[in-house]
């Protein structure tokens, strides 16, 4: 439902930056970033800069290289700008030489002034813009990390901005003749029902926002949202949440929402047990002084020195013993079973048949044509395969 996300305003943005920077003479993402976020060049500074180009045989993106030395009726102060937004381009395109692409495009939105420009705008169309960047960003992030699995993959952006070229492809297929299942957001949802809805991310900080907790309204406003989710449903409505959650590429721990503690357990049926609800940390938050309501001490603790006790006594070790020169642990890696001709099936690309194993130790490859996808060559030691046959 509504557009596709890689159609939305704050999505094509990112994108626009990140074509430039593999083309610069992508005049069309060009044209759409140069004063985005604003940097005082107007739709006349553009026109003029689209004539010198035209006229000199050029890239837009050349005239900017060159602007001090080109004959173009501009004053200084926007001859400055322009070319302090080429070197920022510049700098984006030194930077990609050696960064993945979730690296370049975390500095890409922060430097550009991005992340500021959709953080000042408090509206609720602003949240979901900067959501839909996080989201982007967390998208790029498990890109790059499939990427490791390709023998002849780095995650570098023009990897990405191939996978995002054929996303988009996909989205123009019209098929309407198949079930689907829509994806939309609760204010694009409003006086539809479905049989059956499913709401995601009801954690804190997320549903209800971080950035709609300031006042009691703001909160008010999000329980209302809650409530149109919910009454959506015809039939049947699933509440979900995640235990750890990628917030801007970095993986933290989540808390379900309060909204589902607000509702009468005479309406739920957890399908997911009480106790598995919360995070349970690998350390006592004893020990930091920080203690549950049932464990609260009353006496400051006591430190007493420990008598001195007798050492343990040693137990030399057993002789004869004889040196294992092999590891009795039988592997049941992947890698040590493959052979040509093994049907596997990998989590991405589906099902496919061996075609070559080539290299050895860390470096072994294996060549797979996949039904899906074709023919990918992958590193073994990432490679999430499952033999078939």
């Amino acid at each position: 439902g509504g557009l596709s996300f890689y159609q939305r305003k704050e999505i094509k943005d990112v994108l626009s930056y990140l074509r430039l920077i593999v083309n610069p003479a992508d005049e069309e993402a060009l044209k759409r970033i140069i004063n985005f976020p604003g940097r005082g060049i107007g739709q006349t500074t553009v026109d003029r800069l689209i004539v010198s180009a035209n006229a000199g045989n050029i890239s837009i993106f050349e005239v900017l290289k060159n602007i001090h030395n080109i004959q173009i009726n501009l004053n200084s102060g926007t001859k400055t700008k322009l070319s302090n937004f080429c070197t920022m381009i510049e700098s984006f395109q030194v930077m990609n030489q050696t960064a993945n692409a979730f690296d370049l495009t975390e500095h890409v939105c922060r430097v550009s002034g991005l992340i500021h420009e959709y953080k000042k705008d408090g509206t609720p169309e602003g949240i979901v813009r900067m959501e839909n960047v996080e989201e982007l960003l967390n998208g790029i992030k498990d890109f790059v990390e499939g990427q490791q699995e390709l023998a002849d993959s780095s995650g570098a952006l023009a990897e990405f901005l191939e996978d995002v070229a054929l996303a988009t492809d996909l989205d123009n297929e019209q098929g309407n003749d198949s079930d689907k299942v829509a994806l939309m957001t609760i204010h694009l949802a409003k006086g539809l029902e479905f049989p059956y809805v499913y709401v995601v991310g009801l954690e804190e900080d997320l549903f209800p926002s971080a950035m709609s907790m300031n006042t009691r309204a703001e909160l008010e406003e999000e329980r209302r949202l809650f409530y149109v989710a919910v009454t959506r449903a015809e039939k049947q409505v699933y509440l979900t949440y995640a235990l750890s959650r990628y917030r801007w590429g970095k993986l933290i721990d989540a808390e379900p929402s309060r909204f589902i503690e607000e509702i009468d357990d005479h309406y739920l049926e957890n399908t997911t047990p009480k106790e598995e609800k919360r995070f349970n940390p690998m350390l006592s938050a004893d020990i930091f002084g920080d203690v549950e309501p049932h464990q609260i001490r009353y006496k400051k603790p006591s430190y007493t020195k420990s008598k001195l006790k007798t050492p343990p006594k040693v137990i030399p070790p057993p002789k004869h013993l004889k040196k294992l020169t092999k590891s009795s642990n039988n592997s049941k890696l992947f890698d040590s079973k493959l052979v040509v001709g093994n049907i596997v099936n990998h989590q991405r690309f589906g099902n496919g048949e061996v075609l070559k194993i080539e290299g050895k130790g860390a470096d072994l490859k294996a060549e797979i044509k996949f039904k899906a996808v074709g023919v990918k060559k992958l590193l073994l030691r990432f490679a999430k395969l499952e033999i078939i046959s």
